[in-house]
């Protein structure tokens, strides 16, 4: 599932009370709360869902310590929750525990909106899968925990490969874009071998990083955008080959509705969030009745030779620095996604938030594929500014310049860079 970053939008107003409080560093001491009679956790629906026994397993295993202890929860979906959350962030009836878009962690760390925590106090803390543990991480202090993941894939359709004499998911760059040569050949120039939208900035960095590149760098506290390297360009170079190689559809589109437009037939192959192949041949949205069965997920291969490494969406588990029971919501956390917590999320299809579970699915050929993918992964930078970033879509807009011809890659990777370093390490 993809969380867009909305955390810098609509909290500074809420922070003015937060201040008031008084900074980060006064959360832990003396709001420890480890004798408090109530916590308040909210979560998405997500949990509410798809895994209600996990919450109660984690709630039994607290009140088993804390006798008499009353646990309450409340539930919000994706689009209002931040909303909602400013809004009481605001007053002094905060929650103990939040659930958070792991790209949303960014813009309340840096207003110092949550309570630094003691990683010590987590399950699998020292193995976290590295995407993972850098969206909670900010100026060298934790203030979340990595709750579960969910990475990207590729993923074909086997017919379309077959009638080119491809029976084998490839296992090398070269092996894929001579099988997608061959499919653009066979089914003409109004296919897409590769259905890649223009402005998907998560598949594009992708091959920024796979080249050695980085969207920003940080020197000295520092940071400074690096779309124009050598590295970043070769890979927006290999981008830009593939947008213009393999997709023919609109290349003013982004990756929202990829799933539908991959269901309609027109497309031999996307590189995307593990869900979108089997909710394209969902019968809703499989309009040739074909795709059931016939579609396979593989490990995307990057052209540097190794794993292309992957963006890992997912959630984090944090504490509001208003919270009167720290303690407590820290060890409620560590009930809910630690060990026990995670084979749990993994039995519900999840990737596990750390590297010692994930192994354990690359053994499973159920699993085996996205459990692969995700051991290469890259996430945002952790600049103060990176909200304002998103925020407008600077990346979107550079790739939409690539891909159209409007700019030369070196050009649009220019302008960016200096549209990036206006705002980045603004707080």
């Amino acid at each position: 599932m993809k969380r867009k970053l909305t955390a810098a939008i609509g909290i500074a107003g809420m922070m003015v009370s937060i201040a008031a409080c008084g900074g980060e560093g006064d959360g832990g001491a003396d709001k420890g709360g480890a004798d408090a009679k109530e916590l308040t956790v909210w979560l998405t629906v997500d949990a509410q869902n798809n895994w209600p026994e996990l919450v109660k397993a984690a709630d039994d295993a607290v009140k088993k310590k804390h006798p008499g202890l009353k646990i309450n929860h409340e539930y919000y979906g994706w689009p209002d929750k931040n909303a909602k959350l400013d809004a009481v962030l605001a007053t002094d009836k905060a929650p103990d525990v939040v659930e958070m878009g792991n790209t949303e962690m960014l813009g309340y760390m840096v207003k110092g909106a949550f309570a630094p925590l003691d990683q010590g106090k987590f399950d699998n803390a020292d193995a976290w899968l590295d995407g993972l543990k850098a969206s909670v991480t900010y100026e060298g202090k934790t203030y979340g925990v990595p709750y579960y993941a969910g990475g990207r894939v590729a993923n074909w359709r086997k017919d379309v490969a077959a009638s080119v004499g491809v029976k084998t998911a490839p296992k090398t760059y070269k092996e894929l874009t001579d099988a997608l040569d061959k499919i653009q050949k066979k089914q003409g120039d109004k296919f897409n071998a590769w259905y890649q939208p223009t402005r998907d900035w998560y598949a594009a960095m992708s091959f920024v990083y796979d080249a050695g590149g980085a969207i920003a760098t940080e020197s000295g506290g520092q940071w400074k955008a690096s779309l124009s390297s050598p590295e970043s360009l070769r890979g927006l170079n290999e981008f830009k080959n593939v947008v213009d190689k393999y997709m023919h559809g609109d290349k003013t589109k982004d990756e929202s509705d990829r799933y539908i437009v991959y269901g309609q037939g027109k497309s031999a192959m996307i590189f995307a969030a593990a869900w979108e192949g089997a909710t394209a041949e969902d019968p809703k949205n499989d309009k040739t009745g074909k795709l059931k069965g016939n579609l396979e997920n593989f490990v995307m291969p990057g052209p540097s030779g190794k794993n292309m490494p992957v963006f890992l969406g997912g959630s984090d588990l944090a504490v509001p620095v208003k919270s009167d029971a720290q303690d407590l919501a820290a060890e409620w956390i560590n009930a809910f996604a630690g060990s026990s917590g995670q084979k749990g999320l993994m039995a519900k299809g999840n990737l596990p938030n750390n590297k010692t579970d994930l192994a354990t699915l690359k053994n499973d050929p159920k699993t085996a594929v996205p459990a692969t993918a995700a051991e290469a992964n890259w996430f945002v930078p952790m600049a103060p500014g990176w909200g304002q970033v998103e925020k407008a879509q600077i990346l979107q807009t550079m790739l939409q310049s690539i891909g159209t011809g409007k700019k030369s890659v070196e050009a649009a990777a220019k302008e960016a860079d200096a549209a990036i370093d206006k705002v980045i390490n603004t707080k």
